[in-house]
């Protein structure tokens, strides 16, 4: 054996940063020639690239090449020689790989041992080779070489495809992660996804973890975690993808080990994410970079699904705004309407007697004389009715007040006590011509914090309401004091008492009770409905209650206490 065509190994260059892994090269012989096939197996032999060794398979035809060829798409160089079955056998099958298996990425070197037969300048330029070579030329030495440098191109040729593959795979994935409105899917799409970036199916989980109580949840599972995704499942997942789990979301950032990859994703919720999968084989740069580029377009995926549900949020929070305004809107139009009804007979009543005893009142001041004890009566009928129209548009308008929405409170400390004696003072004129008497029982002096005239008026209806149901000869008492931390108010009637059917529908609105005014003054049954509302808006509870076997009715108010 000459020099030349001694096979000589060299080792890889220990600089080179690349590492042994399991895996061979395929090479696939097609000649007619056996010796051909015994001569490349032992030039061949021990023959290492980059730590993978090679796989040899022979086909002795172009029609076994056609079927093995079939089979192995993994292929990386075919040596092939010309004339076989036919003299252009070889040359027939160069288009069967490169046509109808498609196959653009395994190098072809063609041997042949007649020239002649396949000129070398017509077969590089007619047919897709990568090398040409004479069987005569093609020593051990030059085999090695050029089975070397058509592993490199393949390999170059596979990186770019595995590289164009996964790209792909990225672009498709990307135009639908933001069509999803559920994170829950998302994350589901984004482990398929990453699967198809990767060219494999994979063991993959997106774990959540909560900023508040720091527990971690999976909500999407692929592979053997698919049935994973349940609250506090990650004790499903192996303990090495729990572990690079873990390591991710301490970094915030990417973790990749041998087969498994980890990635973080902050969203600007404050959600913190990290989606991990095994691919179940060593990942190389190519798939590290892959990973990388398809993720860095995640947060902006999650984020999206985050302004999604915010818009959600604020959709539904809109509507139930616009329904709770067309509810006060339909519930001022109906108030409208009770007003118009109110209106049209209750205030046409006294208006009629105004019109009726102003009509008499001009007849009997044109007699002569004057009969002047009829038009005092008159006077006073007309008077009284002039007063109960009044009563009952002051209502209609507190009622207006107590019906709006945005009631705006203008708090301020206060006297209770002061306020309550000023509003004793005001219907003392009203009880005393009804014989009546009222009792006030205060301290000195009760701060509160409340609104002035909104607090007057509420008390104002109790009292005026105990002067109104009392009879003649009757006691009103009046007492303030505290009780559980709340200032409070009571005022004890001597009237009938309220019913059952009264108790159940005392503070309603335009609610008419069972008891009658003892002096034929008019009621337009809103006075407890404003003093409910008021009370309510100063942080306070209103209540009603007999007092004890007398009969007779207590109201009481509590308000918080100023500081």
């Amino acid at each position: 054996m000459s020099e030349d065509e001694l096979v000589i190994l060299l080792d890889d260059d220990p600089d080179s940063g690349e590492r042994e892994v399991a895996g061979r090269w395929k090479v696939v012989v097609i000649d007619d020639d056996p010796a051909v096939h015994d001569g490349t197996r032992f030039a061949l032999n021990d023959y290492r690239l980059h730590g993978h060794g090679l796989e040899i398979v022979s086909a002795y035809s172009a029609r076994e090449g056609r079927i093995v060829l079939a089979d192995n798409p993994d292929t990386a160089v075919v040596l092939l020689d010309v004339v076989m079955e036919t003299d252009t056998a070889g040359l027939d099958l160069i288009g069967y790989i490169r046509n109808e298996l498609q196959n653009d990425t395994v190098r072809i070197i063609l041997r042949t041992g007649q020239p002649g037969q396949a000129p070398e300048r017509r077969v590089i330029v007619d047919y897709d080779i990568n090398d040409y070579k004479a069987k005569t030329e093609l020593t051990a030495d030059k085999l090695f070489t050029t089975l070397t440098s058509a592993l490199r191109s393949y390999e170059q040729l596979s990186r770019m495809n595995e590289t164009r593959r996964g790209l792909e795979a990225i672009i498709e994935a990307a135009s639908a992660l933001f069509d999803f409105h559920s994170i829950e899917r998302l994350a589901g799409a984004v482990l398929n996804g990453l699967g198809a970036v990767l060219g494999s199916a994979t063991d993959g989980a997106v774990v959540l973890r909560d900023p508040a109580s720091g527990a971690d949840t999976v909500i999407a599972g692929s592979g053997r975690y698919s049935g994973a995704h349940r609250p506090g499942s990650t004790q499903d997942l192996d303990a090495g993808l729990r572990e690079l789990i873990e390591a991710a979301f301490d970094t915030s950032g990417t973790d990749v080990r041998d087969t498994a990859a980890a990635v973080h994703i902050a969203t600007r919720s404050g959600r913190n994410l990290v989606i991990a999968v095994d691919a179940g084989r060593i990942l190389t740069p190519i798939d590290r970079a892959l990973v990388d580029v398809f993720c860095s377009r995640l947060p902006v995926a999650f984020d999206n699904v985050v302004l999604y549900e915010e818009l959600e949020e604020a959709n539904a929070r809109l509507e139930e705004r616009v329904a709770q305004r067309t509810e006060e809107l339909d519930r001022a139009n109906a108030f409208k309407k009770e007003v118009l009804g109110i209106v049209a007979h209750d205030l046409k009543n006294p208006l009629s007697v105004i019109l009726g005893r102003a009509d008499m009142l001009g007849q009997q001041i044109t007699r002569d004389p004057v009969p002047v004890d009829k038009v005092i009566k008159h006077v006073e009928q007309i008077t009284t009715s002039a007063r109960r129209m009044t009563g009952m548009i002051e209502g209609l308008l507190a009622e207006a007040m107590n019906d709006a929405v945005d009631i705006t409170l203008r708090r301020a400390p206060l006297n209770l006590s002061q306020l309550i004696a000023t509003v004793t003072d005001t219907n003392r004129p009203l009880a005393e011509r009804k014989s009546q008497s009222i009792t006030l029982a205060a301290p000195e002096t009760l701060m509160v914090r409340a609104d002035y005239d909104r607090l007057r008026e509420a008390v104002d209806n109790l009292m005026s309401n105990a002067v109104k149901y009392s009879p003649a000869g009757g006691a009103i008492a009046v007492n303030i004091g505290t009780e559980d931390g709340s200032a409070t108010i009571r005022v004890s009637d001597s009237g009938p008492g309220l019913s059952e059917e009264d108790m159940s529908r005392l503070f309603g609105r335009f609610q008419r009770l069972s008891a009658q005014p003892t002096g034929g003054e008019s009621s337009s049954g809103l006075g407890l409905s404003i003093a409910k509302r008021i009370v309510e808006l100063h942080g306070g509870r209103i209540w009603a209650e007999r007092c004890g076997v007398m009969g007779g009715t207590c109201f009481g108010i509590a308000l918080p206490l100023d500081g």
